[in-house]
């Protein structure tokens, strides 16, 4: 009973910091939360959480499931579920997200794609129709 080790998620125990100093060029890949103080040129893939800190600047892309965007972002970003614009955010670009927060102050200078993420329907919701026979 009490010797069953539940697992964790792989991304919810990796963060990543690049620190205000740290500047980045190329593909960084990952399955943990990431949070920019610094300067990143190329792409950044994760299936976690984005933070670019109010100091830190992305020239290129970001493909990830959550962002907060305090900083300055300019490139492609892919968020697939939320995506929150705080106002000392500089964003210029191609966005694809399902949800999106703007704070009032932001520079949002962007194409905005919004996709709804597709809900699975339980068997015992759906209805079955009745056919005359």
């Amino acid at each position: 009973m009490f010797s069953e080790k539940k697992e964790k998620t792989p991304h919810a125990s990796e963060r990543n910091l690049i620190g205000k100093k740290t500047t980045i060029t190329g593909e960084v890949v990952s399955e943990g939360d990431f949070r920019i103080d610094g300067s990143v040129e190329g792409t950044i893939t994760t299936s976690g959480k984005v933070v670019l800190g109010k100091s830190g600047t992305v020239t290129g892309k970001i493909v990830c499931s959550n962002a907060d965007i305090e900083g300055r972002l300019s490139g492609e970003l892919v968020v697939s579920n939320l995506l929150s614009v705080k106002a000392s955010a500089d964003i210029s670009g191609e966005l694809t997200i399902s949800k999106l927060a703007v704070a009032p102050g932001a520079a949002f200078n962007a194409t905005c794609t919004m996709k709804s993420s597709v809900k699975e329907l339980r068997k015992e919701n759906v209805k079955k129709e009745k056919t005359a026979s």
